[in-house]
């Protein structure tokens, strides 16, 4: 325990834990030991004091009367949610008992850990508990529910998690948000772009829904989901045909500009509308309006990647900084992910040393579901942490009825008695971030931030490092890995030369500044972590991977013959399943909703504000449907993944579909399709 903990009374220097690029800096207020208030640190450097809801609020997450307390052992039947206190020894033996068992008689790959970062802590989601599952040799798990199409179709073009820094975008002239409900998902994005309009900047929003963020653009660019790769292609073909391209920096700066040029000719401003749903004189407009506006700036969301031809879409609208030499202007260029900028020692955290078989079986989590049903050999027991798939994994009655099997021995470490507990064998109790030592690093701005103790674990829970620890030990293993302190965790994952933008990061400067920003020069002029060192308009990788090697446009996978595509949005109050059980989020974000465009309603005889059945081939739910303009015809949008309140159908991820991505594993959630109708 550090003096925070000790001291009863203060302000006290933290971080916000949430899987969200702003990762904001924080001050918690103490009185009698327990946290009152949660408040911006104004003194970090991008945000600047400001906070959104879900953190301001999240004391009253943090002593919520449901949060749980001590380890349980399931006494009814699956999913029924009756358990029995336990203790923590009898808990810890239950669980490696069985392990122990399971890796005699059906082998080690029998188990599988299934997290994401429900908490951002690299400590947390990616450390002790990586290396005790190498150690046990379970099967590991692809974790490509968020971000990683993405990811894999950006690193084709510029060579990895690599941006502008987001701090330079006040100087930007033109900003476009595209896929990304900034508002509710990067706030301090948006506060950079209303300082750059007072500089006489436009702010234009390219997205399915015309959500907080479209209201509030100088121009809203609505689009038919799964077609920004078209959208940007067709940019290209103007920009290209009225030379509105620089030249110099083509020739000097990327390879394959001249394969590109005649490869756009065919995506022609009509052919793309037809395909984006867009008009015409809108696409010239916007690629006027880029092609003659330096510096212009490219915020690429997640929304737009969480389709079939997700990674093709992001590496196609990262080709459009290099068209108009925008990455040699301050302000200028693109940000999907500046995660590599604060990349850590991966090795040193993770351990993959500890893993024997080099060849264990690899699951992807998006196909959880489909997996616990039919894989040969069978998953047979389930260990479940930051994460609570039940509600938040795709095809989401697959995802049920597989926790729901008798014969899966399920563990489950959370805060709460989430949907997936309800069908765990035992649930261990779980620390908030403000209870643990951990570091942070945006995948936006460029500050690697630290964490210590604020206040003492709440009732008997414990933290991930701390359960891992006790699960080695019932395991028997001995390495020196599983008695690291958290303090030499950290020490080892920053000590990376492999990363030169971290020379300045360390335990000891985290502990005495609380934030450090990493030593990041702009891109260019200098050698990008592509094979050629320069941007890769033509991909020869791609080529070597099996895919188009110049920016291609695929449409979405047919997804039967249901007339609606549906996109299962993120909402202002919850972030994925987090919050949806907290009354107060519930009560600011009032019901689950679908938007729905008029014209559709009014064909389908359906009013505003009327419960309504969605539903396709996979399951249905029923939501209140809210009619107008804010949505094309043909687009259904919901947003929020709702808590499961018995008699409700509001699990929308029971529409979505498993399949993956067109490269990085990643999830289609956003390509699915259905049917409304009054009930």
């Amino acid at each position: 325990m550090t003096a925070f903990v000790n001291q009863r009374d203060g302000i006290f220097p933290s971080v916000c834990p949430l899987d969200c690029p702003d990762q904001c800096g924080l001050l918690l207020h103490k009185k009698d030991g327990k946290i009152i208030k949660v408040e911006g640190d104004p003194n970090h450097p991008v945000t600047q004091g400001n906070i959104c809801n879900k953190v301001r609020n999240m004391k009253e997450r943090i002593y919520d009367k449901n949060r749980l307390t001590s380890p349980l052992r399931r006494i009814g039947a699956k999913g029924d949610g009756k358990f029995k206190q336990i203790s923590w020894d009898e808990a810890i033996d239950i669980i490696t008992s069985r392990w122990k068992k399971l890796i005699e008689t059906d082998g080690p790959e029998s188990i599988l850990p299934y997290s994401f970062y429900g908490n951002m802590g690299n400590l947390t989601a990616e450390g002790m508990d990586r290396r005790f599952f190498h150690r046990l040799g379970a099967s590991q798990l692809n974790r490509t529910i968020c971000q990683s199409a993405g990811t894999t179709g950006y690193k084709y073009t510029m060579g990895g998690s690599i941006g502008i820094d987001p701090e330079d975008t006040v100087h930007s002239k033109l900003i476009i948000l595209w896929g990304v409900n900034a508002v509710s998902t990067n706030m301090h994005q948006i506060t950079l772009a209303q300082k750059a309009r007072k500089n006489g900047a436009k702010v234009i929003v390219i997205d399915v829904h015309k959500n907080q963020t479209g209201r509030m653009a100088d121009w809203f660019i609505p689009i038919l989901p799964g077609t920004d790769g078209a959208l940007a292609l067709g940019l290209m073909h103007i920009l290209f045909a009225e030379n509105l391209v620089d030249e110099g920096f083509l020739q000097k700066y990327t390879i394959g500009h001249n394969e590109l040029r005649e490869h756009v000719k065919q995506y022609d401003p009509l052919s793309v509308s037809k395909i984006t749903g867009i008009p015409v004189e809108d696409i010239y407009s916007l690629a006027r309006m880029y092609g003659e506006t330096t510096p212009s700036y490219i915020r690429i969301g997640n929304g737009l990647q969480h389709h079939d031809n997700g990674g093709m879409s992001t590496r196609t609208i990262a080709c459009l900084p290099a068209l108009t030499g925008q990455w040699l202007t301050k302000g200028g260029g693109a940000i999907k992910s500046n995660s590599g900028f604060l990349a850590f020692n991966e090795a040193s955290l993770q351990r993959p040393d500890l893993l024997k078989n080099k060849q264990t079986r690899v699951i992807n989590m998006n196909e959880i579901g489909k997996k616990l049903l039919e894989l040969d050999p069978p998953i047979k027991s389930m260990y479940v942490y930051s994460c609570n798939p039940a509600v938040v994994s795709p095809e989401g009655n697959k995802v049920r009825e597989g926790l729901g099997r008798e014969d899966l021995f399920l563990v489950v470490h959370d805060l709460f008695m989430t949907e997936t507990a309800k069908y765990a064998d035992i649930v261990l109790p779980a620390t908030s971030s403000f209870e643990n030592t951990d570091f942070y690093g945006s995948y936006w701005h460029h500050y690697m931030q630290i964490q210590q103790p604020i206040i003492e674990s709440y009732g008997e829970s414990k933290s991930n490092v701390g359960v891992f620890r006790l699960l080695a030990k019932g395991m028997g293993y001995t390495e020196d890995a599983f008695t690291e302190a958290e303090s030499e965790m950290i020490t080892r994952a920053l000590d990376h030369p492999a990363n030169p933008y971290l020379t300045n990061i360390n335990y000891e400067a985290l502990i005495e500044q609380q934030y450090v920003k990493a030593n990041v020069k702009p891109l260019l002029p200098g050698k990008l972590p592509t094979p050629s060192g320069k941007i890769e308009l033509f991909s020869e990788m791609m080529k070597q991977d099996g895919y188009p090697p110049l920016p291609t446009y695929t449409p979405i996978v047919e997804d039967g013959n249901f007339p609606y595509l549906f996109v299962p949005a993120p909402n202002h109050n919850f972030l994925n399943s987090t919050f949806s059980n907290i009354q107060k989020h519930q009560s600011l974000e009032k019901e689950p909703r679908i938007h729905m465009n008029v014209n559709d309603a009014e064909t389908a005889g359906i009013t505003d504000g009327e419960i309504v059945r969605v539903w396709n081939q996979r399951g249905e739910c029923n939501l209140k449907v809210s009619v107008g303009t804010n949505v094309l015809p043909g687009v259904i949008v919901s947003q929020g993944l709702w808590a499961n309140i018995p008699g409700t159908k509001q699990l929308v991820n029971s529409l979505t579909p498993d399949r993956l991505s067109d490269m990085g594993g990643g999830a289609t959630f956003f390509s699915g399709r259905v049917e409304v109708s009054k009930i």
